[in-house]
């Protein structure tokens, strides 16, 4: 008698990569949306008014300049763990998600710094209201993937390093985080 032969396994489904990726384009879509109404709302200041930045309120462009380098540094960190997860390389999968960590963290901490030095509340008016909207939901953004870095590496440290999945998905993250702060720079803190 003659038996069939077994079926090819199953594809993986990738859940979490799917899931991250679903995350982003939502987050992508509402920070572009944010930015639309920033725009919209400066372009009727300048027509009605003649300016938009109230006077008096200067922004630091040095940390501004220095978080939009900085995600050079989470890309290239989040890539390094994938890469070393591939080559099973536990060390340094953990070394690049604490380094991913801490440049979050330099990110959340210059984006407090430029708050502060701005010496504008949240109620002074319209472009106060749009600033802290969008930078508040920015550094959501970025609190969340601290977050995902955080059980991204506590996962790995626990023995699952056969999930490369997650690390990919981390990366992807921080990838459009990227670009979501790049936006973010060139319309909020460089046209004013």
């Amino acid at each position: 008698m003659y038996a069939l032969p077994s079926a090819a396994p199953p594809a993986p489904q990738r859940q979490v990569l799917v899931g991250v990726t679903l995350a982003v384009m939502a987050a992508v879509m509402m920070t572009g949306s944010m930015l639309a109404v920033w725009a919209l709302q400066r372009r009727e200041a300048i027509d009605f008014a003649g300016f938009w930045l109230p006077d008096g309120v200067t922004i630091p462009e040095v940390p501004t300049n220095v978080m939009l380098l900085a995600f050079i540094g989470l890309c290239v960190f989040g890539q390094w763990a994938v890469y070393s997860a591939k080559h099973d390389d536990r060390g340094h999968t953990i070394l690049a998600l604490g380094c991913t960590f801490l440049v979050g963290l330099l990110v959340i901490n210059a984006q407090a710094y430029v708050y502060t030095q701005m010496h504008l509340g949240i109620a002074d008016g319209t472009y106060a209201a749009m600033f802290y909207a969008i930078t508040g939901f920015f550094v959501v953004l970025m609190i969340i993937g601290l977050l995902f870095t955080t059980v991204a590496a506590f996962r790995f440290i626990g023995g699952r390093s056969a999930d490369r999945e997650l690390l990919t998905a981390h990366a992807l993250y921080w990838y459009a985080m990227a670009a979501i702060y790049a936006a973010i720079w060139f319309l909020v803190y460089v046209t004013k």
